[in-house]
């Protein structure tokens, strides 16, 4: 009989991490569930964490405890509530850790699954973002397994043969282009929240919403893909494909091509991050492709998208750069989300941080937290004063 796998989620409320529970939900007879955690949502994580009999639930806001105490009373599921709480439970032993905080958030949790050699799903890629370098080497050092989760990066994951440093000429992002994919600079500054909430092909969360938008999700993962993969900087380009079918793929020298197709439903990278190195069965619509008859692709517009162009600068000059790409963007999707600044202003934000703070050779993950607080002090004054 084979043993259950235990799996941690962090960020279960979220749109990962309720594609995840509905997997868990479905092969109970091969997970089990250690820890469950949310950052505010104390009744979904509290019904979750019965639901799939965790052993363990944290919340993320340390003013909701006794609230979550009180939803899980009369459980024998473990109560705990802050950031100390969140790193205790990634410490926890279970096999399997999802890392899908939202955001720079999640890189303390990420960090410990990691130095106890955990397999990490990982759908926080602004812990790579920020850390980079500093993470990698963290997993080598512990002999962790890091199973990327975004939709792209687990279709590189998927068809990259092993040892191809050498046989890959390039790896190819494919980006839907987002709700604003033929919209004009002119049309883009009257965008609202919902407009831009409204994507076309992917149910996601607020935040990963708002920056598929404005395609910084594209930039972010790009800067991801480097730290992932075996492939210079100039050799991962990004290509928009409205469909949404083809979630990468990656050329090799001898001219063939290899790409993951498939529908758009994060249930599928999940679960193979869940299985690997095997697959599962996940209840996902199957493709018709003589119903989508064709596939489109075209080049990404950096001027009516300057996130890309930030991100690739970021990833370009290295250092502590793409932690203030990351802090800034942060703050001022949230500012965008309360109605406090408009849609193009994000990146014209991010853009101003950027060239204010500058660049720092990174060398510590300290750093990393310094220049995340510093960034997020300075755009927030940034946008009070403008």
């Amino acid at each position: 009989m084979t043993l259950k796998k235990s799996v941690s989620v962090f960020g279960v409320t979220g749109s990962i991490g309720t594609s995840t529970v509905d997997i868990l939900r479905n092969h109970s007879d091969k997970y089990s569930v250690d820890a469950v955690t949310a950052h505010r949502n104390v009744q979904s994580l509290a019904s979750i964490a019965k639901d799939l009999n965790a052993r363990c639930a944290v919340i993320g806001d340390p003013d909701l405890f006794h609230e979550l105490r009180e939803a899980l009373a009369g459980t024998d599921i473990e109560v705990g509530a802050g950031e100390t709480a969140l790193i205790e439970a990634a410490e926890r032993p279970s096999d399997i850790v999802i890392a899908a905080i939202v955001g720079a958030a999640g890189l303390k949790p990420t960090l410990a699954a990691i130095r106890r050699g955990a397999r990490v799903g990982l759908a926080n890629k602004e812990t790579l973002v920020c850390a980079g370098a500093l993470m990698t080497a963290e997993v080598a050092k512990h002999n962790a397994t890091l199973i990327p989760v975004d939709s792209e990066h687990s279709a590189i994951f998927q068809v990259l043969e092993d040892k191809a440093d050498k046989q890959v000429d390039r790896i190819l992002l494919t980006a839907s282009g987002g709700p604003f994919r033929e919209r004009s600079l002119v049309d883009m500054k009257s965008v609202t929240r919902k407009q831009a909430l409204a994507h076309p092909n992917w149910e996601m969360g607020a935040k990963i919403s708002i920056d598929s938008a404005t395609m910084m999700n594209k930039g972010l993962e790009l800067i991801e893909a480097w730290h992932l993969f075996p492939v210079a900087e100039e050799r991962i380009e990004i290509v928009v494909h409205p469909q949404s079918v083809v979630h990468s793929m990656v050329e090799y020298c001898d001219g063939s091509v290899l790409a993951q197709l498939g529908s758009p439903d994060m249930r599928t990278p999940i679960a193979y991050a869940l299985a690997w190195p095997d697959r599962i069965k996940v209840d996902v619509p199957r493709l018709d492709f003589a119903m989508i008859g064709s596939l489109n692709f075209q080049k990404p517009d950096t001027n009516r998208f300057p996130a890309l162009r930030l991100a690739r600068q970021a990833l370009q000059e290295g250092g502590t750069l793409p932690t203030v790409l990351n802090g800034a963007n942060e703050v001022a999707v949230e500012a965008f989300l309360q109605d406090k600044i408009g849609f193009l202003e994000i990146a014209e934000i991010v853009e101003t941080v950027m060239e204010k703070i500058g660049r720092e050779d990174l060398t510590s993950l300290n750093q990393v937290f310094e220049t995340d607080a510093l960034v997020r002090r300075q755009t927030a004054a940034h946008i009070a004063a403008v």
